[in-house]
């Protein structure tokens, strides 16, 4: 079931709810001023989204506008675009199978619909991804959370491959390292479907994802496929470690591909 129309709000509660939001974020830099620092709490968001989707668009917008708003605080981006909407009229170039298949593992995990635009923060809530003060809270939240495994993480490049060497103390057998490797920012002229004649803009694009077992070992490396026309300074790698029976993430981390 795929979502593409909410439900309208009056504008009162919006406004009630953004003056919160507002509020709410003024209070906490004044009274936590080192609010980017190591001791700080991190936020995975996961966008699924579309290219082929009417409704995508502004979501993907707003990751971008967050990623230039936090750039210096530990918010990790990831935009999965799944590959169910291309039987629409247009095929999403960055789609995959495997998108979908992770979309719909939260899906029975949180008890959830499969629509797009969904966002899920640190594997625990989901919401509309273009809803900006439900994010807004969710980040106020996750932050501040104190609990965070450290992840150790380079990244270099050859002829043919990303080779990405990875160091952890989580030891739980329920967890996996799962590592990312992203394009920062594309963006596609859609020639059909629903976003036809529109000049899409992307962020933080997962164009492949290795998931680690970190049963037996806490460190190794991982090989990701050479993307064609790359260039290391629009790419990163994101690895976070999550629980594969709740869906917890409890550590993240990124480096620049060199």
């Amino acid at each position: 079931m795929i979502l593409k129309n909410l439900f309208a709000v009056g504008a009162f509660t919006t406004l009630m709810f953004a003056a919160s939001a507002f509020v709410q974020k003024e209070k906490i830099r004044e009274t936590h001023p080192g609010f980017s620092s190591e001791n700080n709490g991190f936020a995975v968001l996961e966008l699924f989204t579309s290219e082929g989707c009417s409704s995508c668009p502004p979501a993907d917008e707003l990751m971008g506008q967050i990623e230039k708003q936090y750039r210096n605080r530990p918010v990790y981006i990831l935009s999965y675009h799944v590959d169910y909407w291309n039987r629409m009229g247009w095929k999403d170039r960055f789609s995959s199978a495997e998108n979908s298949q992770r979309q719909q593992w939260y899906t029975r995990l949180l008890q959830s619909q499969t629509y797009t635009p969904q966002l899920v923060v640190n594997g625990r809530e989901e919401f509309v991804g273009s809803e900006r003060n439900s994010i807004e809270n969710a980040l106020q939240n996750v932050l501040f959370d104190t609990k965070n495994s450290s992840i150790d993480l380079s990244a270099k490049i050859s002829q043919t491959t990303v080779t990405v060497n990875y160091k952890t103390a989580a030891t739980d057998s329920q967890n996996k390292l799962l590592v990312s490797l992203v394009e920062k920012k594309s963006s596609t002229q859609v020639k059909g479907g629903e976003n036809e004649g529109h000049r899409l803009q992307h962020w933080q694009i997962v164009h492949q994802q290795n998931s680690i077992s970190l049963k037996d070992a806490s460190e190794g490396m991982t090989i990701f496929k050479l993307p064609d026309h790359f260039s290391p300074e629009n790419w990163e790698v994101i690895g976070f470690i999550q629980n594969l029976k709740t869906g917890r993430i409890s550590g993240a981390a990124k480096t620049a591909v060199q």
